[in-house]
């Protein structure tokens, strides 16, 4: 087998692709959740990035959790569009969280739950799972890349 064959290979396994779609979307699925359930909790993590501005920090902190449990099940569910505000996401927290990486701040990454912030490395931790979740990204679309059935034939 050549190696344009291997990459096909390696990039065309339905489970793998099936295995992402659970661990990722179930993870923004489960994040959202809660995050949805204390909001003014959350509110109160996302105004310490002072990236917010305070009459919409609450919006933020509702709206932020409900698109993360759409997206996530979507993404679970293969549901159109999911993948790509998946990635929206995963991209806008790598630059949020580079930001409190780059100022030095000593707060929660807002990810999952206020218990992140006792590791004190949680910014830190954070970028590199959402590194290691883009990258799991990455391998979905080329999954659909590789596997999608062509739009248009040849015309002789």
């Amino acid at each position: 087998m050549n190696f344009k064959g291997t990459i096909k290979k390696a990039f065309s396994s339905t489970k793998i692709y099936f295995i992402l779609r659970l661990i990722i979307g179930g993870l923004f699925a489960y994040a959202g959740i809660l995050k949805i359930s204390d909001p003014k909790a959350f509110a109160k993590v996302i105004s310490q990035y002072n990236l917010v501005p305070e009459q919409f920090l609450i919006i933020v902190a509702i709206g932020l959790p409900i698109v993360e449990i759409i997206a996530g099940a979507g993404l679970i569910f293969d549901i159109k569009g999911s993948l790509t505000a998946i990635t929206a996401m995963i991209v806008m927290f790598i630059a949020i969280l580079w930001y409190g990486i780059l100022n030095n701040l000593d707060i929660d990454c807002g990810c999952f739950s206020l218990e992140e912030q006792k590791t004190h490395n949680s910014l830190k931790e954070a970028f590199y799972r959402d590194w290691a979740m883009l990258a799991g990204v990455v391998y979905m679309y080329s999954y659909r890349f590789i596997t999608r059935e062509p739009k248009f034939q040849k015309i002789i």
